[in-house]
């Protein structure tokens, strides 16, 4: 008698209801076990649900990213109860603008915390089980920020840059060892409702729909550079709409 292997898992770190619920979902599309991960597991029912009645398989895990504890039992517990991590997708974001004359030290930090610190744990934790298999995937969610701060955002674009060397350097040492480290700058605003309520502002309503970025487009690239060729792996992709002005 053979015992079945688990199916993949793809662990989902910040599944939101707009790109991190799209990526699990195309991923538990593929056959992948769909971790989905936010601070509260409550809020991610519907989408783990909505997996489900697809014909995918999903699991809700509420996770402060920020504390190295919780990390590091999260990713023992996906582990050693439903498969090996696959590819981890960083999709937390943090932006809270902001000016510097009203920053606190405090907001600043917390920023830091959610959009770099949680990064560098998760990451590393992933890291250490795909390393001695010689496989994986890890992809950092990026933004405008990642490359160039504004007025109003310098924690986020602090963050951001920080997160983006992260994935800089990760790459570099983690590609020989066949662990593939991407970054994705997501440069526009993407189709969530809230965007949807700006759009229909008067300033905005002459902004075409298909102007802003589907998250099951956005999806759609991260499975494909999840099932990239090592020969051609892509580190750093932008996404953005027509549209934008870059």
């Amino acid at each position: 008698m053979t015992t079945q292997a688990p199916a993949p898992v793809a662990l989902i770190i910040g599944a939101g209801d707009g790109n991190g619920a799209a990526i699990a979902r195309r991923f538990a599309r593929e056959g992948y076990t769909a971790c989905v991960v936010r601070r509260s597991a409550d809020k991610l029912q519907p989408l783990v649900d909505s997996i489900i009645a697809s014909g995918g398989n999903a699991v809700a895990f509420g996770c402060d990213a920020r504390k190295e504890d919780d990390v590091k039992e999260l990713v023992n517990r996906i582990e050693s109860d439903i498969g090996p991590v696959e590819v981890m997708v960083f999709n937390i974001g943090a932006n809270v603008p902001c000016s510097i004359l009203e920053e606190t030290a405090r907001k600043y930090f917390k920023i830091w915390e959610m959009a770099c610190f949680s990064g560098f744990l998760t990451a590393r934790e992933v890291a250490l089980r795909m390393v001695p298999r010689g496989r994986g995937s890890i992809i950092f969610t990026g933004a405008t920020a990642s490359a160039r701060g504004a007025s109003g955002f310098a924690a986020f674009a602090g963050a951001k840059h920080a997160l983006r060397a992260l994935a800089q350097s990760m790459a570099r040492e983690l590609g020989p060892k066949n662990i593939h480290v991407a970054h994705v700058v997501i440069d526009g605003p993407v189709d969530t409702d809230f965007i949807r309520e700006f759009m229909a502002s008067e300033y905005a309503r002459r902004m075409p729909l298909d102007g802003i970025l589907k998250p099951e487009h956005i999806a759609d690239n991260y499975w494909m550079l999840h099932q990239q060729p090592r020969d051609a792996w892509t580190f750093e992709l932008d996404l953005r709409p027509y549209m934008e002005n870059w």
